[in-house]
């Protein structure tokens, strides 16, 4: 565990309630998160320091933190709170390190070093600078929070220093959604905190004058008033003030070490130069001193407050303010001269770090090996899905050679990979512009194509349909121009021209089996195996090549390719097994971490867990699933992206549901958008009209899905059937379905539901014979969810009571209730009508008494003239109700005696 800094108060001030806060989390035993926020200096880490004063002695204290300043290897702040301790397994540590384990399985390494250390015991885990943290020390905090037993995981981070770019701001919010999280955010001290603070370093009460001086100066930043009085040793307080004061805390931190001597400057500079973590042996390397008088050295500055020992031979500064500090004051030739020295180093010892590597390089002005460690670097953590870091390396190539096609190649990948599409466009664009090789152009091309897509840049996307056409024809056969064809191929899966795309895909793959291709040969099986799903009458057979292809690529070490196999696979037409799709959906999840896709990792996949939670019949899992990732993801938010991944599927489920006021929110944030599809807010909009009985604005709203509809290339099952029902709910007349009908059926739409729409259109015409017949031929229609079953035998039922068939309505509604079990809204209450019509109780109804005292005043008037031989007719006439209604007390009289007959009915008033 490195050491915590301290401060120069023998006690801490104006932290108490936060300090209390924490304190009580930490020992309630039970799992709890808690972010602590503040500025440079305001007393994140001494908070921490307190807290851990305060925890029993059987609890296992970790604390890490991420390195500032520069690329962090992944796992970093895991690494720097495990080092130096004895219990850490060697190869657990080897294989949290290995480029070639997946990112699944060296997170799982990193949890599986935790347990083991951590074991059942009550346990604080701090991270700390999260918002330096690199991407996989992200993910392995969320795990932690997710895990039960009786620990506290606390975090620290700079609040101004979160940008979307840095993978901490994905997972502060993610933290906030997904837990309780208890925020400590830390503020300035006030003037009386400041009088306390100087009274506890001092001894005695501070002077008002003195106190309103020092708080001016200092603003009211503890750290630096702390290191003021460090750096003024031996003044009374009301002296101190009258004395020339530094006007920042630089200039105090600097103060710090301007007595010190030549050879201790050296190792202070140099170890600023290196990093937060300073290595004994590379700072006895690059200043050339032999080991005694280094560690005399460094003894002297641990003792002065410059350094602390952090971990075996391994010293950090004490604050990250104090490096930042001496870095600025120092020449420009004296930085590049130690960054040079370290390289040599690094170099010499043959470093396996090619992001160290990259950042000595070009400190040291040292261009070509900064570039090659970037390129070398890049390629790595790409390899190991890595995206934000491979990033940020190929970028730092770019600042010296923009113009260099590998790099921008490797940033339009990362940059999509991690969601930033518009970067991703901006380096796409310029690698294509820039490509020297048909290589080059034809993999730019494919990458843009789905890049463009995805920022729904729809013009760009026909342009490089137009310039891969062109350039096929330039091409000579071979693997450019077969890679160029996967290109179209996708292009035109991606716009719905299923014909094109099958097409250039079958193209694509003649000329990767004539060239022996394979890697081509997989991109063109996705994209022909994609088109197919999309067809009820080829989707068996694109399942099966999307199937195998998934087994392929990821023997080939083609994550992103397995993980698009798998999506599809998942979203398309749903296995028999439950088990089946809840695998697919983990495995494609487990891949798309691989290649550090993060859409497909987070977004797509709790897009997939609330289609599960519908194959299940349970609507409110399905809406937990897509708020949490619509809160997780926050690719929708970004310009340029999808309007919403999560925002129509959602609003749908709310119709089910009949939170209406959630659908009318959504609909407001979603037209706030830019690039909805024409349809979209016509169509949730016409369906809320219709729910709400609003029947001018169904009408608007209508007319405008209808004008937009032809724009729309594809065809929804569902859509046609719940937009259908919602039209039938508000009493359209039968010429505005027939309508609406012909424009979303097209024979992209499972048989099933076009058979559902007929039975529904059927029914609204009193066609009830026709109708049961369809209704009853999808009754158990695999592609159908289980709700949807349970509308359908609904409608069979309605259907039977209108011909009076009472005995096989009750089975259809006895069918439907297990179906209809966890779903809410209109299909529950139409459900509900027919029970009534027949006679039944509620589904949730508590069991009823049965028994002559079961009955109602008005049933036992019922069953009186029943036992006399009454009809229904007769009963109808008697009591002036209608012979339906009477119908019903009938069968409410037998169900309550429990009896089949009148006559039955007649014995038991007989005998009571």
């Amino acid at each position: 565990m490195r050491t915590i800094r301290g401060g120069a108060s023998p006690v801490m001030i104006g932290r108490e309630s936060e300090l209390r806060r924490l304190a009580q989390l930490a020992s309630a035993r039970e799992p709890a998160v808690a972010l602590i926020a503040g500025e440079p200096g305001i007393g994140k880490t001494r908070l921490v320091h307190e807290l851990l004063t305060t925890v029993s002695a059987e609890t296992v204290v970790l604390v890490g933190q991420a390195e500032p300043g520069s690329l962090s290897r992944p796992y970093e702040v895991l690494l720097d709170a495990i080092d130096g301790r004895p219990e850490s397994d060697e190869e657990q540590l080897a294989a949290l390190a290995d480029p070639r384990r997946s990112p699944v399985e060296r997170l799982h390494t990193g949890l599986a070093i935790l347990a083991d250390l951590i074991g059942d015991s009550p346990a604080v885990i701090v991270f700390e600078d999260l918002h330096w943290a690199d991407s996989e020390s992200a993910a392995l905090f969320k795990r932690i929070a997710d895990q039960r037993g009786p620990r506290l995981l606390i975090g620290t981070y700079r609040p101004d220093e979160v940008t979307r770019r840095q993978p901490v701001a994905g997972l502060l919010a993610r933290m906030e959604r997904r837990h309780t999280v208890t925020h400590v955010r830390l503020d300035r001290l006030t003037p009386s905190q400041t009088a306390a603070l100087l009274a506890a370093a001092t001894g005695a009460p501070a002077p008002l004058r003195a106190v309103a001086a020092l708080h001016h100066r200092t603003g009211g930043n503890p750290f630096f008033l702390e290191e003021l009085l460090r750096a003024l040793p031996g003044y009374d307080v009301e002296v101190l003030v009258e004395q020339p004061l530094p006007w920042s805390l630089a200039e105090v931190l600097r103060r710090q070490v301007d007595d010190l001597d030549p050879v201790s400057h050296r190792i202070v500079e140099a170890a600023t130069v290196l990093g937060h973590r300073i290595p004994f042996d590379l700072l006895a390397d690059v200043t050339s001193m032999g080991e005694d008088e280094l560690i005399a050295v460094l003894r002297d500055l641990v003792t002065r407050g410059v350094l602390v020992e952090s971990g075996d031979d391994e010293f950090a500064f004490r604050h990250a303010l104090v490096r930042e500090a001496i870095a600025d004051q120092m020449l420009g030739r004296q930085r590049r001269r130690l960054h040079e020295t370290a390289l040599d180093v690094l170099l010499k010892g043959g470093a396996a770090d090619p992001a160290m590597v990259a950042h000595h390089a070009r400190g040291a002005g040292r261009y070509d090996d900064m570039i090659a460690a970037a390129r070398r670097g890049t390629a790595l953590y790409l390899s190991i899905g890595s995206a934000y870091q491979a990033l940020q390396l190929a970028e730092m190539g770019l600042d010296e050679v923009p113009d260099d096609t590998d790099l921008l190649s490797a940033a339009a990948r990362a940059a999509w990979l991690a969601g930033l599409l518009d970067d991703a466009l901006r380096y796409g664009r310029r690698w294509r512009d820039l490509a020297n090789t048909t290589t080059d152009r034809a993999e730019s091309l494919y990458l843009l194509v789905r890049i463009a897509w995805e920022s729904r840049e729809t013009d760009e996307m026909r342009a490089l349909t137009h310039d891969i056409g062109t350039l096929i024809a330039q091409l000579p056969p071979g693997a450019d121009q077969a890679r160029a064809m996967t290109a179209i191929a996708q292009s035109a899966y991606l716009r719905g021209d299923p014909e094109a795309a099958l097409l250039w895909s079958d193209r694509a793959l003649a000329l990767a089996d004539e060239f022996d291709l394979p890697a081509v040969r997989l991109a063109a099986l996705l994209e022909k195996g994609s088109t197919l799903t999309e067809r009820p009458q080829s989707a068996a057979a694109g399942r099966k090549i999307l199937s195998n292809l998934v087994d392929e690529a990821e023997k080939a070490g083609e994550w992103v390719l397995a993980a698009r196999a798998l999506n599809d696979l998942v979203h398309g037409e749903p296995p028999i097994s439950p088990t089946e799709h809840a695998e697919t959906l983990e495995r494609m999840r487990v891949n798309a971490e691989r290649a550090g896709f993060e859409s497909l990792a987070v977004a797509t996949y709790f897009k997939g867990r609330a289609r599960l939670a519908v194959r299940a019949g349970d609507l409110r899992a399905a809406i937990a699933a897509l708020k949490e990732g619509r809160e997780q993801d926050r690719s929708y938010r970004r310009p340029g992206r999808w309007a919403d991944y999560h925002g129509v599927f959602l609003a749908g489920l709310y119709l089910e549901a009949g939170e209406l006021d959630q659908v009318e929110q959504l609909i407001t944030d979603l037209a706030a958008l830019p690039n909805n599809p024409s349809t979209m807010i016509p169509g949730l909009a016409f369906h809320l009209a219709c729910r709400r009985a609003d029947l001018p604005r169904a009408e608007a709203s209508l007319e405008e899905l209808i004008t937009a509809l032809p724009e729309q290339t594809w065809r929804s099952n569902e859509q046609a059937h719940d937009l259908i029902s919602a039209a039938l709910d508000i009493g359209l007349p039968a010429h505005r379905l027939d309508q609406m009908a012909a424009a979303l059926l097209d024979a992209s739409v499972w048989d099933a539901y076009r058979t559902l729409v007929d039975a529904q259109l059927a029914e609204a015409r009193s066609q009830h014979a026709e109708a049961l017949a369809s209704y009853l031929s999808i009754a158990e229609a695999h592609i159908l969810a289980p709700a949807t079953r349970g509308t359908v035998r609904v409608g069979a039922a309605r259907c039977l009571l209108a011909n009076n068939r009472r005995e096989e309505a009750t089975a259809q509604v006895e069918a439907a209730a297990p179906l209809l079990a966890e779903w809410r809204g209109w299909r529950v209450a139409q459900l509900a009508q027919v029970r009534a019509q027949l006679g039944m109780a509620p589904v949730d109804a508590t069991p009823a008494f049965t028994g002559p005292t079961a009955l109602t005043p008005r049933e036992r008037e019922v069953a009186v003239l029943i036992s006399d031989g009454l009809t229904n007719t007769e009963l109808a006439r008697r009591l002036y109700i209608s012979p339906k209604t009477a119908a019903v007390h009938v069968s409410n009289i037998l169900r309550k005696l429990g009896v089949s007959s009148r006559t039955e009915v007649g014995d038991i008033v007989e005998r009571h």
